[in-house]
């Protein structure tokens, strides 16, 4: 379990997280929701030891966990994944695993990191460079990375943003998935309330720095919390097997 006691995130003078409380289980998917600039991308890097934060990060029973022990539990992937590189997708895989690298790749490792890349319907770009692939392609890459860690906590920051509808349900699925059969704990920061309500176990809603809503999506999204958020009128309908359809309906004021 990963538990997080009073954090507080400053950017200078400005507090941009404030009384930051909650707790993340194994085999737990959690959505992250809330409009721009209220702070999930902060919290995100808060958590995973890349920013400055005041209170306490818990990992079982290792406490007060300081930025450094955070990056050895927790595997965070950035909305922004640009940037240039020669090296090659099952090259960028691998590095997934890089305390297990030496000289030389076993044979038994590079199959698996293949395997990653056919999860994720990558195999024919196994030998291109990180530099020929498309935005989306890059997004796709990385989260193969993540999951071929295997961290104890994943964190994701937009992982479907640059995606096409397919694989928007691919990518959810797969990290769904790895949840529940790997026991890793997942966080992701998203903007798609309907995709958050399908495949998310639990929804914490921020805004305006603080945690105003947290638990079910079944319990949690209501169209008063959606006009709270986001400033949207929306209709929800339940569907089968407790599936949440949510429809936007329009921008209030």
């Amino acid at each position: 379990m990963l538990t997080i006691s009073n954090m507080t995130v400053s950017y200078r003078t400005v507090k941009v997280l404030e009384d930051i409380k909650f707790s993340l289980y194994p085999c737990e998917f959690t959505a992250l929701l809330g409009s721009n600039g209220t702070g999930k991308s902060s919290l995100l890097k808060a958590v995973s030891g890349l920013i400055p934060s005041e209170g306490q990060i818990n990992f079982q029973n290792r406490l007060n966990l300081s930025p450094k022990e955070c990056g050895e539990v927790i595997a965070y992937m950035p909305q922004d994944t640009g940037g240039t590189s020669s090296l090659t997708v099952l090259e960028v895989i691998l590095l997934g695993r890089l305390t297990s690298l030496g000289m030389r790749v076993p044979e038994d490792l590079q199959a698996e990191a293949y395997q990653s890349l056919i999860a994720f319907g990558l195999e024919s770009l196994a030998t291109r460079t990180l530099d020929e692939l498309s935005g989306g392609q890059r997004q796709l890459v990385y989260l193969a990375q993540s999951l071929f860690r295997n961290p104890d906590v994943l964190f994701l920051d937009e992982p479907t943003a640059a995606l096409d509808l397919r694989h928007q349900l691919i990518v959810l699925d797969k990290v769904s998935s790895h949840c529940k059969n790997n026991g890793t704990t997942a966080m992701a920061a998203m903007h798609d309330i309907s995709l958050a309500g399908r495949y998310a176990d639990r929804l914490i809603c921020l805004s305006k720095g603080r945690i105003i809503a947290d638990g079910r999506p079944q319990d949690v999204l209501s169209e008063s919390l959606i006009r709270n958020l986001y400033g949207v009128e929306a209709d929800i309908v339940n569907g089968e097997n407790g599936t949440l359809h949510i429809t936007p309906l329009r921008a209030v004021g």
